[in-house]
């Protein structure tokens, strides 16, 4: 994040300034929320690929819902959370108990659920918006920042202090990185996976109201950024794929970079086919780049000098 600062400084200053800075930063916020969900889903050594089907479902339930009235925002938000939760369920029960592949079960789950999403908001208005009261939420600051930004703060913090002070935190972490031995010390492995994919969905469902009160008119698309970002932040924050290992303070910090990343790239005027490339030599750099040894490196160059 520092080198693309000061990468940013040099090739782009006005990336650096304070109001672009806070134009971006609800963005990220809501890349946050999401990566967060799927770190959870890949320390249980899983994978989540419905984050875009429930996003747009949780917003779209909210417009039905809530019918634009301020009266029904509270049972709206709620049913759009269970309506997460629920697409969350259905993957831990078919990943956790059936054992089935966790790549094949969430694009079934999440291609089911868009069905339903375009099934539902065919009924509804092509102008539908949140209510008002929601509206003026998603435009609100505290200390100049979006909302959004203080929710995504508190959810990765408090996510940090479940998974590294408290028992239950400790055998989910304990679940994912050794399932085996943790069995043998008594941890329900299978609980484990469904509560990852049930508490991914809760994030994903949070991330929609969020996004649905920031743009208040939410369409069918309004999930697809969040096929594969959310997974290449969790990955690039250090979440190792190999289950059990994650830092939620890590996966916010690589939100940001690859936010800032985009629009850097979108304020150089870059098409959009060396944009894509240009994220992805990025990506790739930051995953390879915990696994060098620098002791063996610095020797191997050492030799090579004397050579």
């Amino acid at each position: 994040m520092l080198a693309l600062i000061a990468l940013g400084a040099i090739i782009v200053p006005r990336s650096l300034l304070p109001s672009t800075f806070l134009a971006i930063v609800p963005l990220a916020a809501f890349l946050t929320i999401c990566a967060a969900g799927e770190a959870l889903v890949i320390m249980s050594r899983g994978i989540d690929l419905s984050i875009p089907a429930v996003i747009t479902l949780s917003s779209t339930a909210i417009l039905g819902i809530s019918a634009g009235r301020d009266a029904a925002l509270f049972p709206a938000i709620v049913g759009a959370l269970l309506f997460a939760m629920l697409v969350g369920a259905a993957n831990g029960i078919l990943v956790a108990l059936f054992r089935l592949n966790a790549l094949i079960v969430t694009l079934a789950v999440g291609a089911i659920t868009s069905g339903a999403t375009l099934w539902y908001r065919d009924a509804l208005p092509a102008e539908a918006r949140v209510p008002p009261l929601m509206a003026e939420w998603g435009d609100a600051r505290l200390l100049g920042f979006n909302l959004s930004v203080w929710v995504a703060a508190a959810l990765v913090v408090g996510l940090s202090v479940v998974l590294r002070k408290t028992p239950v935190g400790r055998r989910f972490c304990a679940a994912g990185a050794n399932p085996r031995a943790a069995w043998v010390a008594g941890v329900n492995i299978s609980a484990c996976e469904f509560a990852a994919y049930v508490t991914a969905g809760l994030f994903y469902g949070i991330a929609g109201i969020l996004l649905s009160a920031f743009i208040r008119n939410p369409t069918l698309r309004v999930g697809e950024p969040y096929l594969l970002a959310p997974i290449a932040a969790a990955v690039l924050g250090g979440t190792a794929i190999s289950g059990g290992v994650g830092s939620m303070i890590a996966v916010s910090g690589a939100a940001l970079f690859l936010t800032q990343l985009g629009q850097m790239l979108k304020m150089l005027g870059l098409s959009s086919a060396l944009q894509y490339i240009i994220e992805g030599v990025a990506i790739a750099s930051g995953m390879a780049l915990p696994g060098i040894d620098l002791q063996r490196t610095w020797l191997m160059l050492n030799r090579l000098s004397n050579r």
